[in-house]
């Protein structure tokens, strides 16, 4: 069994779980002030005192860094890449502190992770970062030749459990047809064909369904006129869409449990909100049927409102005609990231070489 530490990187906080093989020994979450967080200039800027954090945390826990065989960090916004797990190496590193496709935490859990594997003599991965692309040519036309879709969701937790899925019926996540939702503060619905999650949403630029804090798909001449009026600025507008939208602009909240409180509450408008979302969702999970040729083996909803049974229910009774509905509730990433480490070096799978 080999002994594994996993680092996710979040915006206020830093994940870190010790594994023996795909069992979780421990894990931590560091939360970081607002105020700390907010007085370096980048992200990248973070990277030391991160690291120092993560250090101080395990050595209170008893927990020597050269034990570990290997680190995995969370994969950041990278080039689009194919699923899998992926040695960190110098590209990586160059193209993360380069921030080529955009600023997020989550840029340095491979660097963190290639820093210890260097102090320690160890080795460093990332599995499955958002920018996994194995769209299909059709799913990429927009529908105007100066856009094209793009494929940023939750590979990690979608492919993690799609995979879960086969393994405990006894089936080849290849040969599987399977269309997953993750349902948390960003919603992505996927296609997975064979192996391959051949049509996804956008799930955090604005596509699909809204979610608890993005809008999702707009109205386009709404959202034009409404970038010209001049009474928002771009930074305000792009709000709107990531952070700003969904359950925020319609309630004022990002908690989806807050949502659903007040609709058992009572409250007609959350009530009406909530149910839009999961009416969003259900749509979108049967405009993929169609990718699939109406061959669907499940529908698999994950993601923390997965724990939710008001949602699940709702979505669920609308789209189980389709194909039997299997719930994962959370989005277990550090097991993911372990589990994807462990078949590179069990020698299940390769790792790939990010170029």
């Amino acid at each position: 069994m080999s002994k594994l530490l996993i680092i996710n990187p979040g915006s206020t906080s830093t994940k870190i779980g010790i594994f023996d093989g795909n069992t979780e020994v421990a894990s931590h979450t560091l939360r970081h002030e607002a105020s700390v967080i907010g007085s370096f200039h980048s992200v990248i800027d973070q990277y030391e005192w991160r690291i120092e954090e993560i250090k101080k945390v395990l050595a209170d826990q008893g927990e020597a860094l050269d034990s570990f065989d290997a680190y995995v960090g969370r994969g950041g916004l990278l080039k689009p890449i194919k699923s899998g797990t992926y040695r960190v190496n110098e590209a990586m590193l160059a193209d993360l502190k380069k921030s080529i496709k955009g600023e997020h935490a989550s840029n340095l859990g491979a660097m963190i992770a290639q820093g210890l594997a260097t102090e320690y003599g160890k080795e460093a991965f990332i599995a499955d970062p958002v920018v996994v692309d194995e769209m299909e040519d059709l799913a990429r036309i927009s529908g105007n030749s100066q856009f094209e879709k793009v494929s940023i969701f939750h590979a990690l937790n979608q492919k993690a459990v799609a995979k879960r899925y086969a393994k405990e019926n006894h089936l080849n996540y290849n040969e599987l047809n399977l269309i997953v939702v993750h349902l948390g503060g960003g919603i992505s619905v996927g296609a997975h064909k064979n192996g391959k999650v051949v049509d996804v949403n956008n799930a955090l630029n604005g596509e699909g369904p809204f979610s608890p804090e993005r809008s999702g798909t707009l109205p386009a001449a709404d959202l034009v006129e409404i970038s010209f009026s001049g009474k928002y600025t771009k930074g305000e507008i792009l709000k709107m869409i990531t952070g700003k939208g969904g359950f925020v602009s319609y309630l004022g909240t990002n908690d989806a449990r807050e949502v659903e409180n007040r609709a058992e509450a009572g409250d007609v408008e959350a009530k009406k909100i909530y149910d839009a979302m999961g009416y969003q969702v259900a749509k979108e999970v049967g405009s993929l049927a169609p990718v699939l040729m109406g061959k669907v083996d499940a529908i698999l909803l994950t993601g923390g409102i997965a724990y939710s049974k008001m949602m699940v229910n709702f979505i669920k009774e609308r789209v189980e005609f389709i194909a039997p509905v299997v719930v994962y509730p959370g989005e277990d990433e550090l097991l993911a990231l372990a589990e994807a480490a462990n078949r590179v070096l069990s020698g299940e799978e390769e790792a790939i070489v990010y170029e």
